[in-house]
């Protein structure tokens, strides 16, 4: 009887062995997983379904990606809930930075604001000599215009314009829509209105999807930056900040910059990469 004792126990402690070095195998396999908070035109631009995998594969990793506006990106970021975010509003990432919630901000690629509107233009804006003009006349004409409303990095550009205009947007021509930026074009174009948008999101959705003009473009202050940021590991301990990096390098490196110079919405190229120093 003793012997048989003893030899269940024999038998449960090798059986608990095997099942711990297979938990621990079975773990060492698993994919890890970045979390990225970003703004939705990365998204709705079509470019993170080309720029994720070659990384993710690489790494053995999966990206899980929260796309909203800059604003609301950082703001999850600032609340640990997220390791990386890549962002396009330059003010708002560098208080991000300053205030200890991020560090090693990298500039990843750019492209510009653009004014976009019915074919018709019943404001006529495709005269105007600037985009403080051409919202001035928007708001005459009270002309129908579809704002994010959502606090992104569009959303900062276009309050800066009205700004710079002064003017304070209100009454039934103007509908603060507090989407993303596809949404918000797929709006526009259902209400016949003007609104503005990033050239990637805009070229995604040229085709098929809206029949919006670009109305205004070219000027310098309508310069759109895109940034990425680890999330500070001193701040919040449990974020993945190596892996992190291992992103920015990618990302900011020789094969995720040419397949951001590479990408094409219907044959239009949709981010331009900064000169080297």
């Amino acid at each position: 009887m003793t012997f048989g004792r003893e030899n269940n126990r024999f038998i449960r402690a090798f059986f608990l062995v095997i099942t711990l070095l297979l938990a621990l195998s079975t773990a060492a396999g698993a994919e890890e997983r970045l979390r990225m908070s970003t703004t939705s035109s990365t998204q709705d631009s079509g470019l993170l379904k080309v720029l994720l995998p070659p990384f993710e594969k690489k790494y053995h990793c999966k990206v899980d990606v929260i796309a909203v506006g800059t604003g609301q990106a950082l703001k999850i970021a600032e609340q640990g809930d997220v390791d990386v975010v890549l962002a396009h509003a330059r003010k708002l990432e560098d208080k991000f930075v300053a205030a200890g919630y991020g560090v090693n901000r990298r500039d990843v690629m750019y492209n510009d604001f653009v004014i976009i509107g019915p074919a018709s233009d019943p404001a006529g804006i495709s005269h105007a000599k600037t985009a403080v003009e051409a919202l001035r006349m928007i708001a005459r004409k009270q002309a129908s215009f579809v704002s994010r409303g959502d606090e992104s990095g569009t959303h900062q550009k276009e309050k800066e314009i009205w700004q710079a205009a002064g003017i304070k947007p209100a009454g039934k021509w103007y509908d603060s829509a507090g989407q993303g930026m596809g949404a918000v074009i797929i709006m526009a174009t259902e209400k016949g209105a003007y609104t503005l948008a990033d050239r990637g999101t805009y070229n995604a959705f040229r085709h098929g999807k809206t029949d919006l003009k670009i109305l205004f473009q070219g000027e310098k202050g309508l310069f759109n930056p895109y940034g990425v940021i680890a999330v500070n590991p001193k701040k919040y301990p449990h974020v993945k900040y190596e892996l992190a990096m291992k992103f920015i390098d990618y990302i900011t490196g020789p094969e995720g910059q040419g397949i951001i110079a590479g990408y094409r919405a219907y044959g239009d190229p949709v981010f331009f990469l900064f000169k080297k120093k």
